[in-house]
């Protein structure tokens, strides 16, 4: 009838109707896999026995990649009045800048975190090279005797429970250590789960709120300052190696893998031993 209203009529009269204004929410996790909460269990009782035996367990997985740059970084702070951080107004990656990877080491037992930032490509080259630094830095001298290591992962991703280029990599960590490793997959969908998410990445990611990571040495710095009242200890390094993407492992390499798939899920849980005993 041409009669002239404005948003707050609208508003009132949809609040009037049932209706309200909500963001989404994430509730729906997809089809879960019949042996999910069997796998649980199983991970759980490797980490025990791990655990008891004085052997080294870690949770491992790639952050969110950043901007690196005066790009908007969500979050508040309380700065002087008047006094905002000054950012881009978009978000173009400028070809000099590009983004920064960073993949975590967590060790369930010491509450401590290594996480290498990468510049070239999230690979398994460049996770079992993590993996390593984690174990030249602070891994060797926190067990000096671990015959063993237990890595629990997501079950996709550069580390994902069917790449090859990640069982080479480890097979080369084994050999380069001495250590046999035995790793554990998340199963799919269920990465919330993985420990390393909740004990190290989300206290990143609350350390460096609202503040522009505009440089590498930036991004390190705030992740190695994340600390806890509860003990969390975090090191942090720019990893400036080459990784490139869509590395192939043919079948004669697979061939020289040590690798012994579990009774269950073999394809979730396997050990990888060293070809000849290296000192640690």
């Amino acid at each position: 009838m041409a009669h002239p209203v404005g948003p707050h009529l609208v508003r009132n009269l949809l609040h009037d109707l049932g209706y309200s204004l909500q963001l989404n929410h994430k509730s729906r996790e997809g089809s879960s896999h019949p042996d999910r909460d069997a796998q649980f269990r199983y991970l759980h009782d490797l980490v025990v026995r791990h655990q008891r035996r004085h052997q080294p367990v870690i949770s491992v997985d790639t952050k969110k990649k950043e901007l690196v740059g005066e790009f908007k970084n969500g979050g508040r702070e309380w700065p002087p009045r008047g006094h905002p951080a000054p950012v881009r107004v978009h978000d173009f990656l400028p070809p000099d800048l590009g983004k920064a990877i960073p993949y975590g080491v967590y060790d369930l037992q010491r509450n401590e975190g290594w996480v290498s930032v990468g510049i070239d490509h999230d690979t398994a080259t460049f996770a079992a090279r993590t993996v390593r630094r984690w174990w030249e830095v602070m891994g060797r001298s926190a067990y000096p005797r671990a015959t063993s290591l237990l890595v629990t992962a997501d079950c996709g991703g550069s580390n994902g429970a069917r790449v090859r280029l990640w069982m080479w990599e480890l097979q080369q960590l084994a050999d380069r250590t001495g250590l046999t490793l035995t790793v554990c997959h998340f199963p799919p969908g269920t990465s919330k789960w993985n420990k390393i998410e909740h004990r190290l990445f989300s206290h990143i990611a609350m350390n460096w709120r609202w503040k522009p990571l505009v440089s590498l040495a930036v991004i390190v710095s705030l992740i190695g300052s994340t600390t806890l009242k509860a003990g969390l200890w975090v090191r942090a390094e720019i990893d400036k190696g080459r990784h490139p993407d869509g590395v192939k492992v043919t079948d004669e390499r697979m061939a020289q893998i040590r690798l012994e798939p579990h009774e269950f899920h073999g394809d979730w849980n396997y050990t990888i031993r060293p070809h000849r005993k290296q000192p640690n």
